[in-house]
């Protein structure tokens, strides 16, 4: 063989080689996590509300809710992450963090210290368990 021909066999070897190394990798991991494969996420519903819908600045509000199996065959165990956000300038900000109850229900203590329609949301994050489900949209005046 000469030369030329010697080159590009390596590169076709190199390039196939190259081209099989993830799929062999793969293979070689084993089966996926069941994640991965498809297992279904349960759906949830989120139901929030505040306890004022006018407040003055510096004055707590709470913002109460429930956080329920949509399926109705889980028992929640507690420990679901919930979120309270604001919007501000068309993007969704974390105001505060916390868990829901082992019987789903939750309550944040908020307040604001400038003079605003505020407009809110609680979020549940998409766990192993559940997928993103978000509430209703709160508003509140802060006078």
């Amino acid at each position: 063989m000469s030369k030329p021909s010697n080159l590009v066999s390596a590169l076709v070897i190199a390039c196939t080689v190259a081209l099989a190394a993830p799929t062999v990798a793969l293979a070689a991991t084993g089966p996926a996590p069941a994640a991965v494969q498809g297992k279904k996420k349960h759906k949830a519903k989120l139901e929030a509300k505040a306890e004022k819908n006018r407040v003055k600045v510096g004055e707590e509000t709470k913002i109460k809710g429930s956080f329920a199996d949509l399926g109705g065959q889980e028992s929640l165990s507690g420990g679901e992450p919930v979120i309270v956000q604001q919007l501000k300038a068309g993007v969704w900000v974390d105001l505060t963090t916390g868990t829901c109850k082992p019987n789903g229900v939750f309550k944040f203590s908020v307040s604001f210290k400038i003079r605003a329609n505020v407009t809110l949301r609680v979020f549940h994050p998409e766990t192993e368990l559940y997928v993103g489900v978000v509430s209703s949209l709160i508003g509140i005046v802060v006078l």
